[in-house]
Parts: structure tokens; sequence; C-alpha cells
């Protein structure tokens, strides 16, 4: 029996208890949460023991520890849970600050535990399919690859302003799946951006609407949109263009049924939002984890993917910045 527990009772974290609950072997013991309130109402949906952070990391009957706080709180999390010898499962971002996060590779690598970066959208099994197929040469050479990714709705303002930007916060989902069908590191990234949806958002330093590409010492591009709002509802789009043809992975629908009448045809709304579109990631992702430290085998994907992921989100944030494309370190 693999026993977690679990560091942030809000939105994600139940998520995480949720998937738990559906997973043999698996059991969550213990939750903490900086709201007492909240970690006592999972606590009596789960059946877990309520403790502090602290707590938790070292307890005796805790094997493995879910990270799913905010941000600037993981850096000093993962320090003390690698030192506790415990298997880490870290909400992205991993940290904010590429250098910080070299700093946890360096005490995950001393210390050998394992460690999932939860890029949750490598997991779905669309673009999971996409990308075993990839891998198989369906389509010959990769040269171009389109990722679009959009929001129904912007979070508050109060939240942009601590996230880090809409490339560490919401692209990072994108950077990873660029690395992730690419099959090689982008070595080259030049980003264009505007605050068009809420002109609080500019007000703040941030932009609501983003393009960014990306090239590969190979020469392959991929290209990524974002938007913070979508009338349409949430939009999760991916095609890769090679050499001997396409693959394309859609949006998923609320359900399959259409309708055809004098006013032409007409389909579902899509998902509402990542808690529907990717719930089914979510689980697979958790049960992935359990079953590799089961078998011993290398997480992925790991920290160093986390900090990839997150160096192309600096780089994209430099590019808007100055206007110029940057040039993309190797780690």
């Amino acid at each position: 029996m693999l026993k977690i527990g679990l560091l942030g009772c809000g939105r994600i974290g139940q998520v995480h208890a949720a998937s738990i609950a559906h997973l043999d072997g698996v059991a969550l013991t213990a939750v903490a949460d900086a709201f007492p309130e909240a970690a006592q109402a999972l606590a009596d949906k789960s059946g877990a023991k309520v403790m502090d952070a602290d707590a938790v990391i070292t307890s005796a009957d805790v094997d493995a520890i879910i990270i799913a706080t905010p941000t600037d709180t993981h850096y000093g999390l993962i320090h003390a849970a690698a030192r506790a010898g415990k298997a880490i499962f870290c909400e992205k971002p991993v940290d904010m600050s590429a250098d910080r996060i070299r700093n946890c590779i360096k005490v995950v690598e001393d210390t050998g535990v394992p460690f999932l970066t939860a890029f949750n959208r490598r997991f779905d099994p669309n673009f999971a399919s996409l990308q075993a197929r990839l891998a198989e040469g369906e389509i010959g050479t990769v040269e171009l690859v389109t990722i679009l990714s959009r929001d129904p709705a912007p979070p508050p303002v109060s939240y942009i302003e601590r996230s880090g930007g809409i490339f560490r916060d919401m692209m990072i989902h994108d950077f990873d799946m660029a690395r992730f069908l690419l099959g090689e590191d982008p070595v080259q990234v030049f980003a264009v951006g505007s605050a068009l949806v809420d002109p609080a958002i500019g007000a703040v330093g941030d932009v609501d609407t983003a393009a960014v590409t990306l090239t590969t010492a190979s020469g392959a591009i991929c290209q990524i949109t974002n938007s913070r709002r979508a009338a349409y509802g949430y939009d999760q789009r991916v095609e890769v263009h090679g050499s001997g043809g396409m693959l394309r992975a859609g949006n998923m629908m609320e359900h399959t049924v259409e309708v055809a009448n004098a006013a032409g045809f007409r389909t579902a709304p899509t998902q509402h939002f990542f808690l529907e579109r990717y719930a089914q990631a979510y689980r697979i992702e958790l049960a992935q984890f359990a079953q590799t430290i089961a078998k011993g085998t290398a997480m992925t994907p790991g920290i160093v993917d986390g900090l990839k992921a997150q160096m192309l989100a600096d780089a994209a944030a430099q590019s808007l910045e100055t206007g110029l494309p940057v040039a993309v370190a190797a780690g």
C-alpha cells in the first residue's frame, strides 16, 4: 500500500484526493492546509488525518508527498520532503525561478527520491496517443507543431498578480507539451502578447493574449497561442504536421449528439474547464506515479522537465519584454 500525504486541500488538492480514492493499492493518510477548515473538510471525506505540513512530511505513515500548495511554498516543501526520503508529486510550476529549481534538482538527486512534475496533459489519452504515434513514425519527421490553449474566462486579477504571468502560469503546460511532441528541446523563443481581454490584467503587468514561436536545432517549429477568454468554452487542440502527414487531437465535447436542421449543423459545447477536460488525465497521472514508485523506474515527467518548461517560460517573458528572439540555454 502506497500511503500519500497531501499538502494543499484547495481545488487541485481535492482533484488529487478524488483520484486517490479510485486507485487500488494507494491511500490518502494525511492532509495539511494553511486553512484548517479546508483540511478538515477533505479529511472528513477521505478518512485522512489532519496534520501540519511538517508532520505530514516526517510521518512514518506517509510514503509520498503531493505538493498542491501555492508555488512560492514549493521550494521549502521539496527540500523537506526529499530530506525525509519521501517520493514527491509536485504541481507545476516547480518554482518561479529556474535557479531555485536547479537547487531543488540537486536535493532530489542527492537524496535519490522519485520526483514527478505534474504536467497532467501528458497523461491525457488523446495527447498521449498522438505522441505515441509520432514516436512510431506514423507521419514521418515532425516539422510543425501547433498548440492552441484558450480558457473560457480569465481568473481574478488577484490571482494574476501572484501567478508569475501567462507564460509561467498558463502556457507552461504548452511549453511542456511542445517538448513532449517535438522530441527535442527548442533553442530559440519569440513571443508577442497583448492585454485584450481585461485592461486590469495589463495594468498589473501581464498579458491575456499571447503567441509564441519555438524553434529547435533541427529546424522544427512549434507555434503556441493562448487566450484567457474563449466565448465558446475551453479550447484545447493540438496539430502536428510531419513529412508524411498530419496528426490532430481536437476538443472534448460535453456529448457527441449533433443536430442538423435548416439553420445548419450544431454540436455540443466543449467541456467546461480543465477539471472536466482533464479528469481522466489526473487519474492516470497519479496511477502512473504510484506504479513507477512500485517498479523503481524513472519518473516522467521529472523535475528536469519542470526546469526545461520554466526556462522556456522565462525566455518567452524576456522576448515579450525586448521584442527580440531569445536563445535558450541547454540546462
